[in-house]
Order: structure tokens, then sequence, then C-alpha cells
């Protein structure tokens, strides 16, 4: 998943790893020893998450959005726009919802490659964000097994 042009040259990749708060963010988390090696970027919701990563760990803080408050998406995606130009990712990792969603999707379209993890909370269906996301990512991920499908999501186990 990591760039070959990256790992080739010996350059550490540089991974994003962005979702809005709560269960999102615990998961998040969880995938911390797939990033060993890399140069990682944290992005949440909330400053008092930094705690979680420590205090040596790059670390962001991004505006929270849902599909509720139209202003409050755009300024989330505006800032997230910022955030991906000045990172400047291999990698955009996200366990989801509204930020995640714009992170992919601007990481996608600035040449990162980008992976959906969809939150172990959907397990009845596909968050909405994630359907949005799954026909452009490099990677779509569902935690549960009756959710995936030939096309995607793929399901290789849960986080939890």
């Amino acid at each position: 998943m990591i760039s070959t042009t990256a790992l080739m040259s010996g350059k550490r990749p540089k991974v994003l790893a962005i979702s809005s708060g709560g269960g999102h963010w615990i998961q998040l988390l969880r995938l911390r020893p797939a990033f060993e090696g890399c140069k990682v970027v944290y992005a949440t919701v909330k400053d008092g998450y930094r705690v979680d990563v420590g205090e040596e760990a790059d670390f962001r803080v991004i505006r929270n959005a849902n599909r509720w408050s139209k202003t409050d998406l755009i300024r989330s995606a505006l800032g997230i726009i910022a955030l991906i130009l000045s990172v400047r990712p291999d990698v955009v990792i996200t366990t989801g919802a509204a930020p995640g969603y714009f992170a992919v999707r601007i990481g996608k379209l600035l040449g990162a490659r980008v992976v959906w993890l969809d939150s172990v909370a959907n397990a009845g269906e596909l968050s909405m964000s994630g359907r949005k996301a799954g026909s452009f990512v490099d990677l779509w991920l569902t935690q549960w097994p009756h959710l995936a499908r030939d096309k995607g999501p793929a399901c290789h186990g849960s986080v939890l």
C-alpha cells in the first residue's frame, strides 16, 4: 500500500491518519502498528486526543462536521485541503466520518494512496461516507464479513 517509489528511495513514507472523534478515533489508533517505519501525521477533531499519540507525535486538529451543517462541512473541507497541502502525504488512511471522507477525496486528487476502513459501528450497513468513498479509494475495508462484496469493501478482520 505504501508507495514503492518512497520505499525504494529510502524515504520514510508519510501517512496522514485522520478521523472524526469517538469510536472512529479509537479504531484509527488501533492501526498504529501498521504505521511502523512511516512518518505519521495524526489528525482528528479534538485537541484533547493529543495525549493518545504522545506529545512527540505530529498531531493536528481539524474541524468536525456532519451532513446536518453545510457551513461546517465547507469549513472542514477547506481546513483539510490546507492540511493535505501542508503535509503532502504518500498515504491517507481513515476510519471515517465526514473529515475522513474529505481527506481521502482530496488526498487522492493530489496523488496519495487512500484507504477507507469503515467503522465497526456500522454493523448493519456501510456508512454513508464509506459508500461514497468506496468508488475511488485504493483500499476499501469493512470490519464485518457480511458487508464485504466482490467489488468492495473487503473484510480482513476487525481492529477491535
